[in-house]
């Protein structure tokens, strides 16, 4: 007798129903789909929307951006945005925490690292121009564009922020108008540090009207040297 054939493996039942290859493949790629795509983290998604909000700004017509396009270039709904902003104001102080803190630290670098004097209130002024014309879109906060319609306690904290620029730049030119022989040096050291301060102020806003495309910097060394001559 010849001995019974083996059962091929196809034939047998399945434990479960059975799955086409095609359905498989399906299966794998979301999966491997679901793995790849994490959930950012709190303060992740927080400097996500303030990135976001940023690149927004730089272009034409943004002078006043919503939350809905804001959270439509994001992919999220406007309640995600709420999760980590309580307002879209909140956004803009976040844009405002950034400049006052990346300004100020290199302030400070530069006051530590320069005497005081001329050079190192032309190095300050170099700096706040050079930061505006690497981050466009926060000009529009600096200058106060980007914040026409929001809250006025945004606008003020931008004067503030300048006022601050104004008072150090009066500190740095104090001293060499003493030394120049000035009779009234305090009074010399504020003319100039108010008319560097609007000098900063009137070339970012220039940047910003000209849709980013006359540099902040352009043929400063010259009038800087001039000014503080």
């Amino acid at each position: 007798m010849l001995p019974a054939a083996m059962p091929d493996p196809s034939d047998l039942p399945s434990d479960g129903p059975a799955t086409s290859p095609a359905l498989r493949v399906v299966a794998d790629a979301a999966a491997r789909d679901a793995a790849t795509r994490k959930r950012p983290k709190p303060g992740e998604r927080r400097v996500q929307i303030l990135q976001t909000l940023a690149a927004m700004l730089e272009q034409p017509g943004a002078d006043r951006i919503t939350t809905a396009a804001l959270a439509a270039r994001l992919q999220v709904s406007e309640a995600a945005l709420y999760r980590h902003f309580a307002s879209k104001a909140q956004m803009f102080e976040g844009l405002i925490e950034f400049i006052e803190s990346s300004v100020f630290t290199l302030v400070n670098q530069i006051t530590e690292r320069e005497p005081g004097g001329a050079q190192q209130a032309q190095r300050i002024v170099v700096m706040l121009l050079q930061f505006g014309e690497k981050n466009p879109g926060m000009v529009r906060v600096m200058v106060g564009d980007a914040l026409v319609f929001e809250h006025e306690r945004l606008t003020a904290r931008m004067n503030q922020f300048f006022d601050r620029v104004e008072g150090q730049l009066r500190q740095s030119l104090r001293v060499p108008a003493a030394d120049a022989g000035s009779a009234t040096p305090t009074v010399d050291a504020n003319a100039l540090a108010s008319g560097l301060t609007a000098l900063v102020v009137g070339r970012l806003q220039r940047y910003a009207r000209s849709g980013f495309r006359r540099q902040p910097t352009e043929q400063l060394d010259m009038l800087l040297t001039r000014l503080t001559a």
